[in-house]
């Protein structure tokens, strides 16, 4: 089977949340003696395109509306990945620094068009499309309806909602930016009065999935406005949950940590690794570490972060760090409490992957009260290392994390994102801390939590056996 995926992110190209990490590990464990999965996203100018050497296999040009626009598909020289990786190039709108703005509609547009007439060109077309979030959402919708991609209508195609938050709503007024379809069928492009790609693709696609169980029944009562959709397509909707890629967050292996260790050096390891972190960022070794990464967005709860952490600080029984960016008021807040409470607390504003490693090598428990989590990847990467998560039981958080409170528990969950069940829990957390022996039980076991690829890989391709 050779499955397609189509993405505006994959790690290590280009990565600004989750959908990266998916779409990076993923097609690796897809591909196998009688699968193959391939990656097609833009090229963008950033670190990773600037480091590598790319070759041009194929030159055309695309027609949005009255706009036309040269393209290129490029291969890596020296492809570092463990699966193919395509990238589209369209200079005037895809190559940039970053990889969303304020107004993306022609440049994922574009992206699709381009895709697609590309695949076009292929002795053999794919056996599966898959597609990523609202930035391919209309790929469904043109192998359904536009005229010139009638030879894929046979070809099934997959959407994955990564988050339904972001849809890619625009104007009809842009609809003459979609090639040619039958106009009778416009109505499946419309969402409450616009266009809206993420729904387009929920009707058109053979198949849609989430990132966790969970998040698809969540998403039948909250979604941004397509709840309704959401229900009424749920026969062809399915929660697979995620995992984490095994060959790159591995402590026995991780060329970013200070020390590497195994379930049974754990001690020792962990510990080097935090002294680190208190050393670097002058906290105290004796104290629980928490610690927080992610973006500083209100889906992360991250708002309640300030009031948050001056409570728990107040106490003087842990040490809070923090590794991340976002919201630039709340930025600011986190920076000044860095005086107040130096020794006990200090932030990280940006983001470093070494760091990233480090840290969740490092801390005691990891901090997650997110109000929207459709997987979760964070507390996949702390269980690995060793590290206690501290979630709000929603989506991918409850189906991965067992309150300690309840037999075989590992985690600390609460049920609402607010400032004080946060605090509770980290009570709860400083008091399974001073516990040495319950906690450095639960740090062994959570060691042992298997949350690879594999299982995951083996459940789209039974969805896509089934719709083939």
């Amino acid at each position: 089977m050779n499955i397609i995926h189509i993405s505006a992110e994959c790690y290590p190209v280009a990565k600004v949340g989750g959908l990266a990490d998916v779409v990076g590990a993923l097609p690796k464990y897809q591909s196998n003696t009688k699968n193959k999965a391939q990656v097609i996203m833009p090229f963008y100018d950033n670190k990773f395109t600037k480091q590598h050497k790319f070759t041009s296999i194929y030159n055309s040009e695309l027609k949005l509306g009255e706009n036309s626009y040269s393209f290129k598909v490029l291969v890596l020289e020296d492809n570092v990945l463990d699966f193919d990786i395509f990238f589209i190039d369209i200079p005037r709108l895809l190559f940039k620094d970053y990889v969303y703005s304020f107004n993306d509609t022609e440049r994922f547009l574009a992206f699709q068009v381009a895709t697609l007439d590309w695949l076009l060109t292929w002795d053999k077309y794919p056996d599966i499309i898959h597609c990523h979030d609202h930035h391919t959402g209309l790929i469904p919708f043109m192998l359904q309806e536009s005229f010139k991609y009638e030879t894929f209508r046979k070809i099934p195609n997959v959407l994955t909602i990564h988050n339904a938050q972001y849809q890619g709503w625009f104007s009809h007024d842009d609809v003459k930016l979609i090639p040619d379809f039958n106009f009778n069928h416009v109505g499946l492009l419309d969402w409450d009065g616009q266009i809206n790609p993420l729904a387009a693709a929920i009707k058109c696609a053979w198949s849609v999935t989430t990132v966790s169980p969970s998040y698809m029944e969540e998403l039948k009562f909250k979604a941004n406005g397509l709840e309704h959709l959401l229900s009424a397509e749920s026969a062809k909707c399915t929660g697979i949950l995620n995992g984490i890629d095994w060959k790159v967050w591995n402590t026995e292996t991780d060329t970013y940590i200070k020390k590497q260790y195994a379930i049974n050096t754990i001690a020792s390891g962990k510990k080097a690794n935090k002294q680190y972190l208190c050393d670097t960022f002058n906290l105290d070794i004796d104290k629980p570490l928490f610690a927080f990464i992610g973006r500083l967005v209100g889906e992360k709860g991250s708002d309640l972060f300030p009031e948050t952490f001056k409570n728990s600080l107040d106490k003087g029984d842990a040490n809070i760090l923090l590794l991340g960016s976002g919201n630039t008021i709340v930025e600011e807040e986190l920076k000044k409490l860095k005086e107040p409470y130096a020794g006990i607390y200090n932030a990280f504003i940006g983001y470093d992957e070494t760091l990233s490693h480090i840290i969740y090598a490092g801390a005691d428990f990891l901090l997650m009260p997110s109000r929207v989590e459709p997987c979760g990847l964070n507390q996949m990467y702390s269980l690995r290392y060793g590290t206690i998560p501290i979630v709000r039981s929603i989506g991918g958080l409850k189906d991965t994390v067992i309150d300690i409170a309840k037999p075989d528990g590992f985690g600390i969950c609460h049920e609402n994102t607010e400032v004080s069940e946060i605090n509770t829990a980290i009570d709860r957390a400083v008091k399974l801390y001073e516990n040495k022996t319950k906690f450095n039980k639960i740090r062994k076991q959570i060691m042992g939590i298997n949350h690879s690829w594999n299982a995951s890989a083996k459940a789209y391709i039974k969805l896509y056996e089934s719709i083939n």
